[in-house]
């Protein structure tokens, strides 16, 4: 059984259909359709049922389904080796971080290291997802949450700090009560944030009119005039139309963490943006 046709089995059974497997991996949909079955051929297995709601793992396709992901662990880990060997400063570094960080903080750094590595593209991934940098999703991730594996070089860059805003025409709510005023929140379906709990302690008779897991968002609505936000200071201060609320206390800030698979730690390319990284976020504005 080859590797492409192993990636081709995995992808189906995670995506459940061929048409979503196809884009996972680049492929046409008739490509991923004849590959699967010329493999269901050659193993003299049924891998798949096909249903009416998309593709489900027979009991053969199962049994299997272990020594696959083993296969791709083994696939990817020679990959990284591999990249991680190379010495020359071109190609392509990919990275991961909310859009708020991507939009804010980063483009100071892209632009010095641009500079000094021209030959080097960058990718950006922003979002709520955790791209997987085992399987090399992204060379490099931001997050305000430490990493989890073994694998995985981390550093604690900096304490973020945040700050409470509201639209500049609008008027300061009162500190312990907030009657009258609304609340532009994280949705905290997708985790617990300090800010939110922090913001409705010191406001609270106001009411969350506004949910978004999306700080560009919040500080667009906030300039809007829809509620009281709470704002990393990069978005807060950079987005017009909005100024910094006194609610007698700082919000809680938030460490900002940097990590990459260890098997990428020669790459010369991906040393020389961490470099980059560490000197912009330790000396802003120079």
């Amino acid at each position: 059984m080859e590797w492409s046709d192993v990636r081709i089995f995995l992808a189906v059974a995670r995506s459940g259909t061929l048409g979503a497997a196809a884009r996972a991996l680049g492929l046409s949909h008739p490509t991923i359709g004849r590959r699967l079955r010329a493999l269901e051929e050659a193993t003299g297995q049924i891998l798949f049922q096909r249903t009416s709601d998309g593709f489900v793992l027979t009991e053969e396709g199962g049994a299997i389904l272990g020594i696959a992901e083993q296969m791709e662990d083994s696939a990817l880990a020679m990959t990284r080796r591999l990249a991680g060997q190379e010495q020359q400063l071109t190609g392509a570094l990919t990275l991961s971080c909310a859009d708020w960080f991507g939009a804010h903080v980063l483009p100071p750094i892209l632009s010095a290291y641009g500079q000094s590595h021209p030959k080097v593209t960058i990718d950006i991934l922003t979002g709520g997802r955790l791209f997987n940098l085992a399987r090399r999703e992204a060379d490099l991730a931001f997050r305000i949450v430490p990493f989890e594996g073994p694998d995985i070089v981390q550093r604690r860059l900096l304490q973020m700090p945040y700050g409470a805003y509201i639209a500049q025409d609008r008027p300061d709510p009162v500190v312990g009560d907030g009657a009258g005023c609304t609340l532009i929140v994280m949705d905290t379906s997708t985790g617990h944030f300090p800010d939110v709990d922090w913001l409705k302690a010191r406001l609270p008779k106001a009411e969350a009119t506004l949910r978004s897991n999306s700080r560009g968002v919040q500080a667009q609505m906030c300039a809007a005039g829809i509620g009281v936000a709470v704002l990393p200071r990069p978005v807060g201060d950079g987005v017009g139309g909005l100024r910094r609320l006194d609610l007698g206390e700082a919000p809680p800030p938030r460490d900002i963490w940097m990590g990459y698979h260890r098997d990428l730690k020669r790459l010369q390319r991906l040393r020389a943006f961490i470099d980059v990284v560490v000197d912009q976020l330790a000396h802003p504005g120079r």
